[in-house]
């Protein structure tokens, strides 16, 4: 049995998230610890949500409330969806939690203990509007690189290339939208990326199995222009961890917090802390995760997320870990996404453009849009949810193929032979040719699900559903039957067989529907098809079973345009 840690982007706490951000970590990372769990592998599937920095801030008094106080209530809220989304979370934390507090302060001090932190005197942008110091993410302009015209100060989203507020052209305050900045001088701790360029370089490269898209980031911020920079881990905020070296104050830095961006990450390793404290475990449970002293030399740790966050995760945090001179668990597989587009432009949470979370629930099941987003993620480029796409493909794929393959057989059996897996015959050359191309295909879903290849998994997974609507059309035991019952009983007992299997395959994908499947097949086997022919005998004859309601409805040209019109503008 394998060890296996998967770590998804943690949100950021100011809002319900839209479905690009679902497909760019959380929804991913769902389907690979789930089909983990189905092989019957050892898995911790930890997420939290990012509750720090200035967003957090600006949404807390946008709400009128505290900032705690919010982050409290939409934590509760992204917890809620996430669940009603099927996402199998082993714990769902926060950073802003009394461990992950302590452990970024532990981090902190180690890694000046190591000479990697230096405290620069430096001219920030104040905004005389909004009478604060403005975070590098709060001022906007023109980026130098690209020209994009929204350019944050701390990065260009639209280029990724890192900046500094001072590189943007017409900058202004994000809050106010003022252009009424000076730079003042302040003082913050920097820590020293550069000294560990050529450490981090050859860290990547050892990592063979990434995709380009991970690897040509984080190479792109290793070597281009000056290389690898320094970055600030202080900001000048209320709202965040205080500068502490462990549990020492930390001169001249009073009345500072931590960057958003230094203790985030720390999370991950902080949150399954919080799981151990919440469940009564100890610190043991927890660290045989995380330290490769402690029994973590043996986990796989696969990290999802969407390509903006590839720089942080490749050069800031293992910066941060390997900096600690400490034996921590460092990530083995970064599986990165690129952007999924709507209808035409782009998913934006501040500008509540697109289909959100919530909004996606009140309209259909979770498992349709766990389906549409999971074959059409944005694996090798960009792509696009438009709602004629959407359509088709719950119509096509769901509907037509797995829900119609499960309806004909279950109705047909019922109708000749009761309801109970039918006695007698015996298989045949069709049957066993059916059972030949399930193996085949069944052993290449596996292997693109161990790759991590989501599109293609989808796609095998679909392929098997066809083979079953295929064969069933070809055998087409409404008409055996008139010739020959004991035939037409056997290939019925296959097609209720097809459907344990399909359940038990399909669970990291559609979960809520293979959940029915199983409860209508009256059984709780979930084994892993290892062989083929013999899952295929697990529902015995006499076993009975029950026609389960429609497992998908069809998404009708009314509702589509309805939707699509509902959805044109933008959230509030």
């Amino acid at each position: 049995m394998a060890r296996i840690l998967i770590t998804s982007a943690i949100p950021y706490i100011n809002g319900i998230k839209h479905l690009g951000n679902l497909i760019g970590s959380q929804l991913p990372a769902d389907l690979y610890a789930r089909y983990q769990r189905g092989r019957g592998n050892e898995v911790m599937f930890l997420c939290a949500t990012d509750e720090h920095g200035t967003p957090a801030e600006l949404a807390a008094a946008k709400a009128d409330k505290p900032v705690a106080e919010y982050c409290a209530d939409m934590y509760a809220v992204q917890a809620d969806i996430a669940k009603r989304f099927g996402l199998s979370f082993d714990h769902f934390g926060r950073s802003s939690s009394e461990q992950n507090k302590r452990l970024t302060q532990h981090f902190a001090g180690k890694l000046d203990e190591a000479g990697l932190i230096r405290e620069v005197s430096e001219k920030q942008v104040y905004s005389n509007a909004d009478g604060r110091f403005l975070p590098d993410r709060y001022i906007e302009g023109t980026c130098p690189n690209c020209g994009y015209e929204r350019a944050r100060g701390d990065q260009c989203e639209n280029c990724t290339k890192q900046l500094d507020p001072t590189d943007l052209i017409e900058p202004r305050s994000a809050i106010s939208g003022s252009t009424d900045l000076e730079v003042r001088e302040t003082k913050h701790l920097y820590l020293r990326q550069s000294a560990m360029k050529d450490e981090l370089d050859a860290w990547i490269d050892s990592k063979t199995d990434w995709p380009i898209l991970t690897t040509s980031i984080a190479k792109k911020w290793l070597h281009d222009g000056d290389g690898l920079q320094d970055r600030g881990i202080t900001r000048d905020l209320d709202w965040g961890v205080p500068v502490k070296k462990g549990d020492q104050d930390w001169p001249g830095m009073e009345g500072k917090v931590f960057y958003v961006w230094f203790d985030a990450p720390i999370e991950y390793i902080a949150c399954a802390k919080e799981w151990a404290d919440a469940n009564g475990k100890t610190d043991s449970d927890w660290e045989r995760w995380w330290r490769t002293d402690k029994g973590a030399d043996d986990v796989r740790y696969v990290q999802f997320m969407g390509k903006d966050n590839v720089p942080f995760h490749t050069l800031s945090f293992p910066a941060t870990i390997l900096g600690s001179g400490e034996p921590w668990k460092m990530v083995d597989h970064l599986k990165s996404f690129n952007y999924l587009n709507y209808d035409g432009g782009q998913f934006s949470t501040s500008q509540g453009r697109g289909v959100f979370m919530d909004q996606a629930l009140e309209i259909l099941p979770a498992d349709y849009w766990r389906w549409w987003l999971l074959s059409h993620a944005p694996e090798s480029s960009d792509s696009e949810f438009t709602w004629e796409n959407f359509q088709q493909s719950v119509n096509k794929d769901l509907a037509d193929v797995l829900g119609n393959f499960v309806s004909r057989i279950t109705k047909f059996c019922r109708s000749k032979f009761g309801e109970a897996v039918p006695e007698g015959g015996s298989y045949g050359e069709r049957e066993l040719t059916l059972i030949e191309e399930l193996t085949k295909r069944v052993r290449a879903y596996e292997g693109h699900m161990e790759a991590m290849e989501v599109r293609k998994s989808a796609q095998e997974l679909r392929a098997i559903w066809v083979a079953g609507n295929e064969y069933l059309q070809a055998a087409a035991p409404w008409s055996t039957f008139k010739e020959d019952p004991e035939q037409a009983a056997a290939q019925v007992r296959l097609g209720l067989n097809l459907i344990r299997l399909y359940a038990v395959l399909s669970a990291p994908f559609i979960p809520e529907t293979s959940a029915k499947m199983l409860s209508a097949m009256n059984t709780l086997d979930t084994n892993w098809p290892d062989d083929v022919a013999a899952s295929l005998e697990a529902l015995p004859a006499a076993h009975e079973f029950t026609v389960p309601d429609v497992l998908f409805a069809k998404v009708t040209d009314e509702q589509r345009e309805d939707w699509q019109t509902r959805f044109a503008g933008t959230r509030a």
